[in-house]
Parts: structure tokens; C-alpha cells; sequence
């Protein structure tokens, strides 16, 4: 069973901080809180957390997992932004928004969408996440927790426990998570679409 690692919403534990870096630096998945539900997280090319992800949600090779990172500053390194959607996703973050861009050489193919060589990209409103991906030094390949199925973000530990904790190594319990999934925004042309509405209000994007 997972190991549930309680880490305070507002002034995050270092030594839980810890623990966590020390799964995600072996390569192991991890579920964690998020201003949207919880997400499942890992190190970008952990191929074997990778795979798990898939086979906990069932997708498909053309599923967009997510880099989930902790400033604005991050997101050039992993996707390419375009001069006219630069203001928007930086008035945007953080936020309970994913937004789809071309992904840089700087991501393994593996992650991409196959043909259009996309990824989501993210920063959360979150304390606790954004703590994880600062003391791990680097962004995560993440994906929402939502079982095959459904429609609905998992949102409290025990039930994300209850759910997968047979399968995965660490919950971490922040407490507090977001009800709703984020809102998705493909920016992969200068006109932006609105793909899934979720927590985040859209109407800048329509």
C-alpha cells in the first residue's frame, strides 16, 4: 500500500519535502494535491511511471500528460510560446489552467502527442505543488487523477488511497485540493481553443 506523506497546505514540512524528492529522483509515481484535484506526478522520463500513469487512467499514446512546473520562468525550456498567447498564459498562472503548446526537443518524444508534438503545460495555485516541484529543482511529468470512466478529479487522499494506493508507492496529503479539473487551452495556433472547461474562468480565451 502507498505511503501517506502529510505535508501542511500553507508552510509545506522540509524534511516531508523530502521524502517526496527522494520517490520522484528513484523514478517512482506519486499522487499530490493540486489547485484542481489531485495529479499524478513524476520525474520527466521515469518511462516506467510514465506507463503506470497510462495504465492507471487507461489512455492512449495520444494522451497530453502535462509539465507541471513552479514559475513562468520554466515553461520556455519545455514548450514554445508564441508572441501573441505569451500575455495570456502569463496572466494566467498560476491557475487551475493547462495549456497545450508545442513541446522543445527538451521533452522526450514519449511524452508528446504523436503527431502534433504537444504537450500540456501548467503551473498550479497550489502550495504544496509547487513546494514538490521547487525542492525536486525541476518541473514534473504530471496527468489529473481521474479514474477511467469518470469525469471527476479524485480530491481527498483517503480516497485517492482507497482507489489506487495498491498501485502507486506515495500519497501525498496536502489537505486541500481544487473540486474541479483544470480548464484546458490548446495555444498551439495563435488563436486560442477552449478544449475542456474547468475551474478556470475561459472567457479570456474566447
Amino acid at each position: 500500500m502507498a505511503r501517506l506523506i502529510p505535508i501542511h497546505p500553507v508552510t509545506p514540512q522540509a524534511r516531508l519535502l523530502d521524502q517526496v524528492v527522494e520517490r520522484l529522483r528513484d523514478g517512482e509515481l506519486i499522487a499530490y494535491p493540486t489547485d484542481s484535484g489531485y495529479a499524478l506526478g513524476c520525474r520527466i522520463g521515469a518511462h516506467d511511471a510514465l506507463e503506470q500513469i497510462r495504465t492507471i487512467r487507461h489512455t492512449g499514446k495520444d494522451h497530453h500528460f502535462t509539465v507541471m512546473c513552479s514559475e513562468f520562468a520554466q515553461l520556455g525550456t519545455y514548450v514554445r510560446i508564441s508572441n501573441p498567447n505569451y500575455r495570456l498564459v502569463k496572466a494566467h498562472t498560476p491557475g487551475p489552467y493547462t495549456f497545450i503548446m508545442p513541446a522543445t526537443k527538451e521533452l522526450p518524444r514519449r511524452m508528446l502527442h504523436p503527431k502534433k508534438h504537444t504537450i500540456g503545460a501548467r503551473i498550479p495555485d497550489d502550495v504544496v505543488a509547487r513546494a514538490i516541484v521547487d525542492a525536486f529543482g525541476e518541473p514534473l511529468m504530471t496527468s489529473s487523477l481521474i479514474m477511467p470512466g469518470e469525469n471527476d478529479v479524485l480530491t481527498e487522499s483517503w480516497i485517492v488511497e482507497d482507489r489506487i494506493g495498491h498501485l502507486i508507492p506515495a500519497i501525498v496529503d496536502g489537505e486541500i485540493t481544487g473540486m474541479e479539473p483544470t480548464s484546458i487551452i490548446d495555444l498551439t495556433d495563435d488563436v486560442p481553443r477552449v478544449l475542456r472547461e474547468g475551474r478556470g474562468d475561459t472567457s479570456a480565451f474566447a
